[in-house]
């Protein structure tokens, strides 16, 4: 076979196995196939179930109006593909094209998409980690046996960490009526995403709803009792708060560890990875036959100066999927980009929250529409003079509109007419984000520098 006519059946026929069969993996294989590959499908997941949907966890599944066991997510079509389900990758050979299982098989390869995502952050402290009475919420278990705990009427639930996360099981806890205390190390919920001056809105918000926001303040310890049992969460302040149910929202860590020794550019901020979804390898040399998409990738953003983003968002995890998907099975005049503007919502406290762009970015922040006393309103973020990112609380509608400032590089502080300008907040002000050296589990979008090669970085979890 000619060699021409080698590429074109590797593309369209050949052998592509997809490791991690969740958004990302399930929205790239049936990319794969209505794009016209006829090859052989495999997606390899470590978790016993098909692809289901993870926002719903913190949110309809705690509040009791969707079961954890039905949010499966649905299907544009049929994938005619393997599935290696309940079953972790464990190692990679990237000269032999293998990818090795934890039950000792191997699969071989023409191309791979790695999409395994991320994890949630244990506490760190395995002893007090095992304690009955402490949880993660990241799996679709997790969300099972949460929400078991919550019907059972527990007199306290202790949040560590007012992130993104954090804030949603609060919001839901109090929704059913369950006392919460929520202790965060920075000054205020949200911060690390969206900076102090709407973290200082997010405070007010959990307050006015009941929640016993702590701030300021790290857990030193959790304290079971003599049977095992979720007693009280130490603070660093000196308090004690007791409680009898803790759930750790430390963030998450992306799932690289399986690729030591592999030689792909992987750590703990991702896989390095190019604008086409094609993976780097330690030394910065760019692969063809090897792909990433989802929470687990970094890649350069071209509207961000080109910094790698390493994006836990779900819209991101679908197109990244789909680009990669299209590109493995393309010619290289024919490959895409992906450079998805970054885009995120929450509910919590019954206010919606939206955003574009990388509001971690932002140097300074204005408010542009609405009122923050009101918590109706959007934010523009500012960067070298240019609009970065945006936010709405319960204003969604004007985000489009922010999404092609950011695409156009609009100047800021911007200067526009609106239909309901207040003259509350206008001038630009420091958007206060945390020191960006200190490990932080707030942003769901992380800078991480130019270099793929770079293996500089070492995170050393401390006591939240």
């Amino acid at each position: 076979m000619a060699g021409d006519d080698f590429l074109r059946w590797l593309r369209r026929e050949g052998r592509i196995v997809i490791v991690g069969a969740s958004l990302a993996g399930l929205r790239a294989a049936e990319t794969l196939r209505a794009e016209g590959f006829a090859g052989s499908l495999t997606l390899i997941g470590d978790e016993p179930y098909e692809p289901y949907d993870r926002p719903p966890l913190s949110k309809a599944v705690l509040l009791g109006e969707a079961s954890p066991h039905h949010t499966e997510l649905p299907r544009r079509r049929e994938v005619d593909a393997t599935w290696r389900l309940g079953v972790a990758a464990t190692g990679l050979d990237t000269a032999a094209k293998r990818v090795r299982l934890a039950d000792g098989d191997e699969v071989a390869y023409d191309r791979l998409l790695i999409a395994t995502g991320v994890r949630a952050r244990p506490w760190p402290k395995e002893s007090e980690a095992r304690l009955d009475g402490v949880f993660v919420l990241r799996t679709r278990d997790d969300a099972a046996r949460f929400r078991r705990r919550l019907d059972s009427a527990p007199r306290r639930v202790f949040v560590i960490g007012a992130g993104f996360t954090g804030s949603e099981i609060a919001s839901a806890c109090r929704e059913r009526g369950i006392e919460v205390t929520v202790a965060e190390r920075a000054g205020a919920p949200l911060v690390g995403a969206l900076g102090g001056v709407i973290g200082a809105v997010a405070g007010e918000l959990q307050r006015e709803h009941g929640v016993d926001l702590r701030t300021g303040v790290m857990v030193t310890a959790l304290e079971g009792d003599g049977a095992g049992r979720m007693w009280a969460a130490h603070l660093s302040d000196g308090t004690s708060v007791e409680t009898d149910v803790v759930v750790v929202s430390l963030g998450a860590i992306r799932n690289t560890e399986w690729l030591a020794g592999s030689g792909l550019g992987a750590g703990p901020r991702g896989i390095a990875c190019d604008a086409g979804c094609r993976a780097f390898d330690f030394r910065g040399i760019v692969t063809d036959d090897i792909f990433v998409a989802g929470d687990v990738a970094r890649s350069p953003h071209p509207l961000f100066g080109y910094q790698f983003l390493s994006l836990e968002h779900w819209g991101n995890a679908v197109t990244q999927a789909e680009t990669a998907a299209h590109n493995m099975i393309s010619a290289s005049s024919e490959r895409r980009p992906h450079i998805w503007v970054p885009a995120f919502w929450s509910a919590q406290f019954g206010v919606n929250i939206k955003s574009v762009g990388v509001p971690g970015m932002g140097e300074q922040i204005m408010i542009t529409q609405g009122s923050l006393t009101e918590r109706r309103f959007v934010a523009a973020y500012g960067y070298q003079g240019r609009v970065i990112a945006a936010v709405s609380f319960d204003n969604a509608r004007w985000l489009e509109f922010y999404q092609r400032l950011i695409e156009t590089a609009a100047p800021f502080p911007t200067d526009f007419a609106t239909v309901d300008r207040r003259a509350e907040g206008r001038a630009p002000m420091p958007a206060d984000f945390p020191d960006p050296s200190l490990p932080t589990h707030g942003p769901t979008v992380t800078l991480s520098g130019y270099s793929p090669a770079d293996r500089r970085l070492v995170f050393t979890p401390s006591r939240h």
